[in-house]
């Protein structure tokens, strides 16, 4: 009898929980794919029965569709101008918030891309090289700075294939449609790109900072997950992913 009480409580308990549980639904930049997932799992630890769904894909295209009526409730943006505008436009239930500054490399799966340059990508023998379309996607913006301050953006421009994002812009390289790339360092330090290719850091003053910020939608504005979460983004444990992803803090200084 004791036995059937508990287990009894123990339902009643459990129904309590699932049924305040909550769903939220994540846009996140394409650049934190690992990052996110690991600082997910650790979120989820203190959040079993609420449930948080990631998709990944460029900025430029999440504004749009927020802006278009999406439902997504936080945006993590690799350009915090994108947040800032949903903003300014009365889209987000929150501040605009930084949380990282990213960094750009040259990789490759099958060139020793630590003995390269910018420089290396005007010769001849380099056919094709990835970077996501600057149209839409920050790290592709700032591939195209780059590629232009140092003069060879015109000898370049007719090898470059274009991802949607980063992430496809990587697979671009890994599977051999382009022989180099510039990747995100969150992406070239992950487990999965480190034990096939190596990187060379492209300095940070041939291109603009990529200044990251996240926002809670206006859709989100009564989702007490959205905060926790948005909250749990600035936690010792969150703040040790990015680091470990080569992210730099707000306020810091990439080290070299």
């Amino acid at each position: 009898m004791k036995f059937i009480k508990t287990s009894l409580m123990a339902c009643v308990l459990w129904a309590a929980v699932a049924a305040h549980a909550e769903k939220v639904t994540i846009a996140a930049a394409a650049d934190l794919k690992f990052a996110m997932d690991e600082i997910v799992t650790t979120f989820k630890k203190a959040n079993v029965a609420d449930e948080v769904a990631v998709v990944y894909g460029s900025s430029g295209n999440f504004n749009t569709q927020i802006q278009q009526g999406a439902p997504l409730d936080l945006f993590f943006s690799a350009d915090i101008a994108y947040p800032r505008e949903l903003a300014k436009a009365g889209l987000a239930a929150s501040e605009v918030k930084p949380y990282a500054v990213g960094r750009i490399v040259l990789w490759s799966a099958t060139m020793d891309a630590s003995k390269m340059t910018l420089a290396s990508l005007a010769d001849a023998k380099i056919t094709r090289i990835a970077i996501a379309n600057p149209k839409h996607a920050p790290y592709g913006k700032r591939a195209e700075e780059a590629l232009r301050a140092i003069g060879v953006w015109d000898k370049v421009e007719p090898k470059l294939v274009y991802g949607e994002n980063i992430a496809q812009t990587a697979q671009y390289v890994q599977t051999g449609n382009a022989q180099v790339g510039v990747l995100a360092l969150s992406l070239a330090l992950s487990a999965e790109l480190a034990s096939k290719g190596g990187y060379w850091l492209i300095p940070d003053n041939l291109h603009s900072p990529l200044e990251q910020g996240f926002v809670i939608t206006r859709q989100a504005g009564a989702k007490a997950l959205a905060k926790r979460f948005a909250e749990h983004m600035g936690s010792p444990a969150a703040r040790a992913v990015m680091t470990k992803y080569g992210f730099v803090r707000p306020g810091e200084v990439a080290g070299k």
